[in-house]
């Protein structure tokens, strides 16, 4: 008899393998890998294959930062592309589990989520490991969606300007209290929203530990994961967020110690000097896209703090999460200034 294990109906799940899953042996394991701070994420296998299943958190408050099934499209349309992802196998609206789901292979490799994780990498394989995070992100940003499928993916039209409304809706919806820099910021953004440019696929929540990498070479990616927030926009906002999450506030969101905060890796301008290169983009707005980067992470972390104080998370670590909020809504603030000096 399958052990239950909260978020997952095992029974349901194995009727559901034995008639959508190739190769299925029958009997499921579930381990969860993560969950509380983004979608719930577990292992599964039959002893012989392993499938990794990703399903909204068990008491979300910002309902567009969790859709397993726009994810599971994205990664379904990537499979072959330059940019690797899991293969992925199903997926399910929430008749089966009563939540959403969706299932890839199992990819194995190394997840680099802690600064002692990486520091134990020599300084060259840490600089190579940032280097093809780069070149992942500037080869999505390269991708046509037409050409592989999502050229209906989103809306990229008015894409900053309806970012800058939803994350403040998401505000109005988890904030446990008031900080008047949000309210700043988001006036200031409002105020000094760029010109619109060229779209592309965007992953919006790029960062080190949403990569798996191969065993034998931290300087190359097998899959990167994590795609619940994607859709077509602007490339320059997901750059920005993936250089916010380097800012040491965010470690407070991955309890007190993100690989992506570590000091070993690339700064700002040698990330955006990097990118620029590898695109050919202008980057001369971009202290604008490092200030909205800034907005969308300060709300996260204030979801994820209010989902620890309505007790729906799971796992440890989650109380430090509202401690990144102000000083992170402070430092978009500065950005949005032009300063964008942080370590």
């Amino acid at each position: 008899m399958s052990t239950p294990i909260e978020g997952l109906d095992l029974p349901a799940l194995e009727r559901f393998f034995a008639e959508r899953v190739p190769g299925f042996a029958g009997g499921l394991t579930a381990t969860l890998l993560a969950g509380g701070r983004s979608n719930l994420t577990y292992l599964l296998t039959d002893g012989q294959g392993r499938w990794v299943l990703r399903r909204p958190p068990l008491g979300g408050l910002t309902p567009s930062a969790h859709d397993v099934l726009r994810e599971h499209r994205v990664v379904e349309a990537l499979s072959g592309s330059e940019v690797p992802v899991a293969r992925a196998i199903a997926h399910d609206s929430g008749a089966v589990i009563g939540a959403p789901f969706s299932l890839v292979e199992h990819v194995a490799g190394p997840v680099i989520r802690t600064e002692e994780q990486l520091h134990a990498l020599a300084q060259d394989d840490i600089d190579r490991c940032a280097h093809a995070l780069v070149d992942v992100l500037a080869r999505l940003h390269a991708l046509a969606p037409e050409k592989v499928g999502l050229g209906d993916f989103g809306r990229p039209q008015g894409y900053v300007g309806r970012q800058i409304r939803r994350w403040y809706d998401q505000w109005q919806r988890v904030h446990t209290r008031d900080l008047p820099d949000i309210d700043a910021l988001h006036a200031g953004l409002a105020a000094a929203q760029p010109a619109e440019g060229d779209a592309s696929i965007v992953h919006g929540d790029f960062r080190i530990d949403n990569v798996i990498l191969a065993p034998e070479d931290p300087g190359t990616i097998r899959a990167v994961v994590d795609w619940e927030m994607s859709t077509l926009g602007d490339p320059l906002a997901d750059l920005g967020v993936h250089i916010v999450y380097s800012d040491p506030a965010f470690a407070h969101v991955l309890a007190g110690s993100a690989a992506s905060t570590s000091p070993r890796l690339p700064g700002t301008e040698a990330t955006a000097r990097r990118y620029a290169e590898t695109t050919g983009r202008d980057l001369s707005d971009f202290p604008f896209y490092l200030a909205l980067g800034y907005f969308k992470v300060a709300v996260i972390a204030e979801g994820i703090y209010a989902r620890f104080l309505a007790g729906v998370t799971r796992g440890d670590g989650f109380e430090g999460a509202g401690a990144a909020t102000a000083p992170l809504a402070a430092a978009g603030l500065r950005a949005l200034s032009g300063n964008l000096e942080r370590r």
